[in-house]
């Protein structure tokens, strides 16, 4: 189905999604697809400059007057202080139908230059900043019997290369979570995708390129990087289709890979290693 006649069916009319890290990037886009897509959205971020930002591209998308665009200024790690801002939505809108959970940052670094903190720090983002949202909508998904919930992960989350000794594990985490999330869930007609991107080009992206050891940004090269509406594209739809694994780009060759050959990844990211060294002057 082409962008153009998802759009004209409005899919999504009706439909509430909540979307912890839709204020930039992928989230951004994703929330205004949904909204064009004839949705309505609560986005939540800690920046309430971009909020506002969203939330005002978002109103222009609007093509129906019962169509609403909420915002949440708030930590997604906060379970006491998100609980009741989502608990105050709810009561005036309805339970949503979708949770979009797209909060996530990456700290690329050399092993020897990390702390226990950087790991705590990303972990704590990545994981529970996904989980804490999920946490505090499930309840209302288990009593209606209903609702979709997708996180987050990364092509970093079923594979990995130097410099992301904090940022893989915590992909990898929210891959163990959709996995266990969409078979508990099954009697309760909870639906579960989790989305794997590949770089993408986000202002998160450009904050990641700028700390990058030399060795894996030569690494980085050799992928493509796609747009955030490309990637929100893709993601609209396999949640439209309720397909569990997500994979924009040269994600699903790569996941394809990982799982049938997986030496055959680890040797190309070896093989560019070594050449990274050499380029930069390192002893292999």
């Amino acid at each position: 189905m082409s962008n153009e006649d998802k759009i004209g069916q409005k899919p999504f009319k009706g439909k509430f999604a909540v979307i912890p890290g839709g204020s930039k990037g992928m989230g951004n886009a994703t929330a205004k697809l949904f909204v064009q897509l004839g949705g309505s959205v609560c986005i939540i971020a800690r920046e309430m400059e971009a909020l506002k930002l969203t939330q005002d591209e978002c109103n222009r998308l609007k093509s129906e007057d019962s169509q609403f665009i909420e915002i949440i200024s708030c930590d997604t790690t906060d379970m006491d202080k998100l609980k009741p801002l989502i608990f105050d939505v709810i009561n005036r809108h309805k339970v949503p139908e979708y949770l979009f959970n797209f909060v996530g940052f990456a700290y690329v670094q050399y092993l020897e230059k990390l702390t226990l903190d950087d790991f705590k720090r990303n972990m704590n983002i990545n994981y529970y900043g996904q989980l804490v949202p999920t946490l505090i909508l499930l309840p209302h998904f288990l009593e209606s019997k209903n609702g979709y919930i997708t996180f987050t992960s990364s092509v970093l989350g079923f594979m990995g290369f130097m410099g992301y000794a904090t940022y893989a594990p915590s992909k990898y985490a929210i891959f163990g979570l959709a996995e266990v999330l969409r078979h508990e869930l099954l009697p309760y007609n909870i639906k579960v995708s989790i989305l794997f991107p590949v770089d993408t080009d986000t202002p998160g992206f450009a904050e990641e390129n700028k700390l990058k050891p030399p060795e894996c940004a030569i690494i980085s090269e050799a992928g493509t990087v796609l747009t955030a509406e490309e990637v929100a594209d893709t993601f609209i739809k396999g949640v439209l289709e309720e397909r569990f694994e997500i994979l924009p780009g040269e994600a699903a060759i790569q996941l394809k890979t990982m799982r049938e050959n997986p030496n055959d990844i680890r040797g190309v990211f070896d093989s560019l290693y070594k050449r990274a060294r050499r380029k930069t002057g390192r002893k292999i």
